[in-house]
């Protein structure tokens, strides 16, 4: 077997080999792009949340048109057909008898559940407290319901759980069904079974919805009503459609302009084909690489490393260009150990990236680095055997006079770019402080729109937004239930103080067996109760002798079994638990989401008095907002010091090879001028700055510097030949296309590489003719 055939079969057999692995890998495009691989513990109450949170997992639904009366009959027709779906784990519509099995629970076990079921309650005095409170509530609203209930629960207990269960803010009722403020459309809150990470069950969740309100519409006769669906799932199901549509369409007009570019050149579809081969190559072993090492590929990753396309070909570039006359031996010699630094460059700058606590700036950096790398290696040793000694091209030397005049052009330019370099320099320190976006929402693929629909519905709703969270951890559920007993103790008198509106609970509905035992031993015997009911309404209007079944059901109690988890089946409370209840791998956590002073969202709840009172309960104070903020800043940080790194590397790669402070000078000069006037433009764009902002400076350094070399080689040669001419025109023009057609997209990440790496590029090479030596050719 020849050479070519030996190269062209070890090539195939790589190939075949990585599409095995790609074809089996998992791609995802959901938020753990952003967060960290090790978290801090506050941390990892975030990433539950944003995971598998109950959060996570709501879908809030909005029906409009008809006339009202026809809106509910579409919002109990969906109920009612979303109810007995496995998808859904709890649908709610505010209509009547859809809180019947909660009520019944809290009643059948308010003696185990009540928070005021103490001793001191059932004294002679607490009984005629407790029972006169009752009694003076008949005149009030809630007479009616109270009423029939008074001979069984004259303490009233009922109205103390249902208190607490009809706590925050509730949504307005319009023809027996939750409706919006303005009442023009019906609501719904959906809480889906599958976690709010596992985006392909969130689709076929809202897909679901939208078919059964299809019908439900159709049934009730209304051909004018819509449906408008949010939530987290939604976002997480729009941002990957928009990742996977931007992905394709983007890779296809770089790859059609590049290969536009190329058969410019090469005349040859043969040509043609073989310099897509470190493309495709690199392409390849980047996701193959970055499979293999984190089981998941991000869909950002794979877009990113789309715009390496441009990159990569610059590599076959060279080859075809500079070796037409020289022939692969003499291309070897002369020109490969320029590539190899300036492959050696952009793997130092990549490699630093592979050091991030966060799995996304991780897998960036693998993937590039493995791109980039096996696209050279592909070009050094695949494709000279597989081209042969014979691959003519478009000659390209009437393109040499016009470049080198344009050089002269350039060169007598250097100090009006110095000082508009410094002018740029002196403006971005000025406006330091307004340069970066300062949250996580500048990576987020969610439009003004959609985020503003998403808080009208849940204003409309009243659904949480758990900004403020207590987390408590213990080694078994029962342990986490006494600690979230003794935490609520705490949250209670704050509660009383008006510090904090109200907070949520497990233990509300599933105290720990400890205190049901207490609870259930404050219950005296009953002809203990008996007699000091009489005591108690010696002079009260409600005699003693008509309160009966309330002695039965004092002594049912006591008999009662406690309330495990099983024993909320069948409820609501049972999706309030299992979300607040949480197992873990090393144990339980459970979580006390806190509602500000007079239940209103948007008011910031004072932290200090807060975090005191929870002192030694071992409940840690979360402010989520708070928390995305420093993962955001977290982030920003880690990628500053890699980039930072990453052009450490890069400058000890270069002076360890270049052996000269003159010329290790001449090849960083062009670079930082690039990115100083690059940051500048994006800022003066109206553009704020975040990391992915910082990884383009980084590209930057590492695309630049092949032209910066190039141009060092030719100074020290002291010629600059047209195959080096063209061949870093023509390379400069395929990567300002891979990574400026990135600037296209509406996903901040990708956005954010195209802008700065595209031009960037551009400027790169202008700058590094700028301030190269004269041709003395």
């Amino acid at each position: 077997m020849s050479a070519a055939g030996r190269a062209f079969l070890i090539w195939l057999l790589a190939m075949l080999a990585g599409a095995v692995i790609v074809w089996n890998s998992h791609f995802s495009a959901d938020m753990s792009f952003f967060l960290p691989g090790k978290p801090s513990p506050a941390q990892q109450v975030l990433v539950d949340q944003l995971k598998e949170g109950v959060v996570s997992r709501l879908l809030m639904v909005a029906i409009a048109g008809g006339e009202a009366t026809q809106r509910a009959a579409i919002s109990r027709q969906l109920h009612g057909r979303l109810e007995k779906l496995p998808e859904f784990v709890a649908v709610e519509n505010g209509q009547a008898g859809s809180l019947d099995a909660d009520r019944d629970f809290l009643f059948r076990h308010r003696y185990l559940l009540s928070p005021a079921v103490k001793p001191e309650r059932f004294t002679v005095d607490g009984l005629r407290d407790s029972i006169a409170n009752s009694v003076e509530l008949l005149a009030s609203p809630a007479g009616m319901m109270i009423k029939p209930l008074l001979p069984r629960d004259p303490t009233g207990e009922m109205i103390e759980l249902l208190s607490g269960l009809n706590a925050g803010a509730q949504p307005n009722v319009r023809e027996g069904v939750w409706a919006s403020r303005d009442g023009e459309r019906a609501m719904l809150l959906i809480q889906s079974a599958a976690l709010g990470s596992d985006t392909d069950a969130q689709e076929r969740a809202i897909a679901t919805i939208r078919s059964h309100f299809a019908e439900s519409a159709q049934y009730a006769g209304v051909s004018d009503a819509r449906i408008e669906i949010s939530g987290p799932g939604v976002f997480a199901v729009k941002s990957r459609a928009t990742i996977k549509s931007e992905v394709s369409k983007l890779s296809a007009i770089s790859m059609l302009a590049i290969v536009a570019v190329l058969f410019f050149v090469y005349r040859s579809a043969r040509l043609l084909s073989l310099g897509l081969l470190p493309v495709v190559s690199g392409a390849l072993a980047g996701v193959v690489a970055v499979s293999l090492v984190y089981g998941t590929v991000f869909g950002i990753t794979v877009g990113f490393g789309a715009a390496l396309i441009g990159e990569a070909v610059d590599y076959s570039i060279y080859y075809f260009v500079q070796s037409g006359r020289l022939g692969a031996a003499e291309w070897r010699a002369r020109f490969w150990p320029t590539i190899r630094l300036g492959v050696l460059t952009s793997v130092c700058g990549f490699a630093a990236l592979l050091f991030s606590g966060f799995p996304g700036l991780a897998q960036l950096g693998l993937y590039s680095l493995s791109g980039v790398l096996t696209a050279a290696l592909v070009t050094r040793f695949i494709l000279p055997a597989l081209a042969g000694n014979d691959h003519p091209i478009r000659d390209l030397a009437h393109l040499a006079p016009p470049l080198k005049r344009a050089i002269g052009v350039l060169q007598g330019l250097r100090w009006p770019i110095i000082l508009l370099t410094v002018a740029a320099a002196t403006l971005l320190v000025v406006n330091r402080h307004q340069l970066w976006h300062p949250n996580l929402s500048a990576l987020s693929t969610v439009s003004a729109e959609d985020s503003a629909a998403d808080a009208a519905l849940r204003a409309d709703i009243g659904a949480p937004d758990s900004r403020y969270m207590a987390v408590i951890t213990a080694a078994d559920r029962e342990a986490a239930l006494q600690a979230a007993e003794r935490a609520g103790q705490k949250l209670d008198a704050l509660v009383a103080a008006g510090v904090i509106g109200g907070y949520d609970s497990p233990a509300r509905f599933l105290p720990s067996q400890a205190m049901q035992a207490a609870r259930r031993a404050s219950l005296p015997e009953a002809n203990e109760l008996a007699t000091r009911l009489q005591l108690a309404q010696a002079d009260s209007p409600l005699a003693a002798n008509k309160l009966g079944p309330f002695l039965d059901e004092i002594a049912q109690a006591k008999k009662q079994g406690s309330i495990s988890r099983q024993t909320l089946d069948g409820t609501s409370l049972a999706l309030a638990v299992d979300s607040l209840l949480l197992q873990r791998p090393d144990g339980w956590s459970v979580l006390l989401p806190l509602r500000p002073p007079g239940g209103e969202k948007g008011v910031d709840i004072a932290i200090e008095p807060v975090r005191a009172a929870l002192a030694g309960s071992g409940a840690l104070l979360i402010d989520m907002k708070v928390e995305f903020d420093r993962l955001y800043n977290d982030y920003l940080d880690e990628a500053t010091l890699l980039s930072l790194a990453g052009f450490v590397a890069i400058v000890a790669l270069l002076a360890g090879t270049l052996r000269s402070a003159r010329r290790l000078g001449a090849v960083l000069l062009p670079l930082l001028l690039a990115v100083i006037l690059i940051i500048a433009g994006v800022h003066l764009a109206g553009e704020k700055l975040h990391l992915m902002h910082l990884i383009g400076m980084l590209l930057i350094v590492a695309v630049g510097s092949n032209y910066a070399l190039f141009f060092d080689r030719a100074d020290k040669e002291r010629r600059l030949d047209a195959p080096t001419l063209a061949s870093m025109a023509i390379a400069n023009l395929t990567t300002a296309i891979g990574f400026g057609t990135l600037a296209l997209s509406s996903v901040p990440v990708l956005h954010a590489v195209g802008i700065t790496v595209g031009p960037g590029a551009v400027l790169a090479l202008l700058l590094a003719a700028c301030f190269s030596g004269k041709d003395r050719d």
